[in-house]
């Protein structure tokens, strides 16, 4: 375990957060959006792994740049009584720290022993389930039944009424080049109380902030820190965003959208483009005046007459039904009801810099009674600018395209078998013949090719299986595969900028099936091997390889390999591809495992070496994520390190299947997942700290080599320069 140089006190936060039996969370991974999701219905973490030293993100993209985008989201649930009392639920709302047991805003919880699941779609995948609807699905039920934390004696404040609603929330993120910048919210909310709501309404509420915490640690220079933000909203997509208007520009450049995708309850289908639901139980078109509506207000601001922080029930519901995109000063700020009402120009405030909260609320849905179920989807969608020459604060449409392709996206997923978006299934629409709308669907490229990575001195050796030529399109169902692609990171990709692997890859090589007039027509020869090769303790059989040289030693590649298919122009589909994100690895060329240290003695490199050093990049832990490397190893040894004086500094145990989990710099730069990384076996890191984590001062240092097989041991020294 790598060495960390938190307080305690930041460790003892995290341990009494996580004690709450019944609170978990996980981020999502399987897409490029790394988004924090909680049972308790909640989205993001309040940045917490950056204080409690985990590292683990909020809502970053794209995944590994340190741009963060949410500080903390949540589920808002409202309606009135019989009696005529506006009630509301939260999951979050407001809180500088975040979520915390108890406090105000965090009413919904889920039962003791309930956990997130995850489920996959994806057959090779450890988490593989028949009812999965994407490559990682995130499912939880929770409530706001409880006036009580579960699991303990903490009263939720200010929760004395619970509306005795029950959700069950489902996650969707796909690892797809064309839809992996979305995670999707799906609510099944279902009332399992006594008493029928009328005008109910269902919203998603967010702080975003969108900044990047490599350049700027989170939370420095306190509140200031977060007020750098851009808010708006798109009435054609039902999307409010945020975007970074004054804070890391030239180092965030990306939006974040919260998205209505569509509803449903027993009266039918709901959506603010439709003027008309067809009514299931009556089998008749009927008017439907359903709307979205979009308010924001600055974090926490009571003394602001517009954008004021809604503490009560009354207040809150007062934001989930009267929208400011129903407000006449949105859209015309000059004329004479804006001038007579708030008059103020609302898109124009909200797009200067500030730290806002927003919602986006669904509804109403009429006589939401004891037994009754909504089921409400909504999406994050991310998204870089798109570069125009502008500032950032210019937020003109052109900046936002790619923003507005993903969100098409994000629809186009949820419409599913919907093809015409009216809601019911027409002659035509039913692909899988079970006589309902099939939603959440996307296109499916071939499968992702099982890929073997090895590292050699001054070389990287790719081998993959054949899996993928038997993939069959789940549209045509024809086996549709045409081939595969190879990519290579740039040098440094890892440590210079923001790192973006879907900008930082190139391609270096492409193979497809011969004689079809389609692609580049260059067959396989090149790369298939004369027989298939296998690993010692890997069960794949491996039929291609290709082989990358001349590459210097100790700097990270990150290599992929795709498959792609052939596409259907009958049918309007482009070649889909695998994901090269979802298939990444991280390749370290170095010496291999030396069998004799005396004749071929270990040495340190950089040497000198100089803090600051060029591979090693910026860092929200900075001080942490130092690196040098100990070469020419045996397959297992022990490293001492030493003053010149004889002082013990450091010691480190090294076998040939190292994957750097000891130290921070892996942690940061490396691959999400340590088992992606891969070394030459005769290299390890050391990270420039002692044994109790204490930052060494510049001088001449010397270390051993002990190699645990033969008893051999060597002697070297290296300098360090500030």
């Amino acid at each position: 375990m790598y060495k960390s140089l938190l307080t305690a006190a930041f460790l003892i936060t995290g341990i009494a957060l996580h004690a709450q039996q019944s609170f978990d969370d996980k981020v999502t991974s399987a897409s490029n959006v790394r988004l924090n999701v909680s049972n308790y219905a909640t989205f993001g973490n309040a940045w917490r792994g950056y204080k409690d030293g985990s590292g683990d993100p909020s809502c970053e993209y794209p995944a590994g740049s340190g741009i963060e985008h949410l500080f903390e989201g949540g589920i808002w649930i409202g309606g009135v009584t019989g009696g005529g009392q506006q009630v509301v639920s939260t999951s979050a709302y407001d809180a500088p720290q975040g979520y915390a047991p108890g406090r105000s805003g965090f009413e919904i919880t889920a039962d003791v022993g309930s956990t997130l699941m995850e489920r996959s779609s994806l057959f090779d995948s450890k988490y593989y389930d028949p009812r999965a609807v994407s490559h990682q699905d995130y499912v939880a039920i929770c409530s706001d039944k409880n006036v009580k934390v579960p699991g303990t004696d903490i009263n939720i404040q200010d929760h004395n009424n619970p509306m005795n609603v029950e959700i069950e929330m489902q996650t969707y993120n796909w690892n797809f080049n064309f839809s992996d910048f979305m995670v999707i919210v799906n609510l099944k909310i279902r009332n399992t109380g006594v008493q029928t709501f009328s005008n109910f309404h269902v919203a998603l509420w967010n702080n975003t902030v969108v900044r990047n915490v490599n350049i700027t640690p989170a939370g420095s220079g306190g509140a200031a820190f977060y007020s750098k933000g851009g808010n708006g909203f798109m009435d054609s997509l039902n999307m409010a965003y945020c975007y970074d208007a004054a804070g890391d520009v030239g180092f965030t450049e990306s939006y974040i959208g919260q998205m209505f995708l569509g509803a449903e309850d027993k009266n039918g289908f709901h959506h603010p483009r439709l003027d008309s639901t067809y009514n299931v139980n009556t089998q008749q078109w009927e008017p439907d005046d359903f709307k979205l509506h979009y308010n924001a207000w600055t974090f926490q601001g009571t003394s602001e007459p517009i954008f004021f922080f809604p503490q009560s029930d009354q207040a809150r519901f007062k934001k989930m039904t009267e929208g400011l995109n129903y407000n006449p000063c949105w859209d015309n700020p000059t004329g004479g009801p804006c001038q007579s009402g708030f008059g103020i120009d609302l898109q124009a405030q909200l797009n200067q810099p500030g730290n806002r909260s927003d919602l986006i609320s669904a509804g109403p849905f009429a006589d939401f009674g004891p037994g009754d179920e909504v089921n409400v989807a909504f999406a994050y969608v991310l998204a870089k600018k798109k570069e125009d020459g502008n500032p950032n604060t210019a937020n003109n449409e052109e900046q936002r395209a790619n923003l507005i392709e993903n969100a098409g996206w994000a629809q186009q997923a949820y419409n599913g078998e919907d093809k015409n978006f009216n809601g019911i299934l027409d002659p035509g629409e039913d692909n899988d013949d079970d006589d309902e709308i099939t939603r959440f669907i996307l296109p499916s490229p071939p499968a992702i090719p099982r890929t073997k990575i090895v590292a050699l001195e001054n070389r990287i050796e790719i081998y993959w299986s054949d899996n993928s030529r038997y993939s069959v399109d789940p549209i045509s169902n024809e086996q549709d595969f045409e081939g595969y692609r190879v990519y290579l990171s740039k040098l440094g990709f890892d440590v210079t900028g923001v790192p973006d692997l879907a900008r930082d890859f190139n391609l270096v090589a492409e193979y497809d099936v011969p004689g079809n007039n389609i692609f580049k027509e260059t067959g396989f020869g090149p790369i298939e091997l004369a027989q298939p090769k296998t690993f010692e303790d890997d069960t794949v059989t491996y039929y291609y390889r290709y082989v990358i040289d001349n590459i210097p030693n100790g700097w990270q590649y990150a290599v992929a390999v795709t498959s792609f298919d052939r596409g259907d122009s009958e049918a309007g589909l482009e070649s889909l591809e695998s994901s090269f994100l979802a298939n990444n690895f991280r390749a370290f060329p170095g010496t291999q495992a030396n069998d004799d240290i005396e004749t071929e003695a270990p040495f340190a490199y950089p040497n000198p070496y100089y803090y600051g050093a060029a591979w090693e990049g910026r860092s929200n832990f900075q001080e942490e994520s130092r690196k040098m490397i100990f070469a020419n190893l045996p397959k297992r040894c022990r490293i001492r390190i030493f003053t010149v004086a004889g002082d013990f500094i450091d010691e480190i145990y090294h076998d040939e299947n190292y994957s750097g989990s000891d130290i921070r710099w892996y942690k940061t730069f490396g691959a999400e997942n340590v088992e992606e990384n891969r070394f030459s076996g005769g290299e390890h890191a050391w990270d420039l700290l002692s044994l109790d984590s204490q930052i060494i001062s510049r001088g001449l240092y010397m270390f051993s080599v002990e190699d645990l097989d033969t008893g051999k041991e060597t002697v070297g020294k290296f300098v360090i320069i500030k």
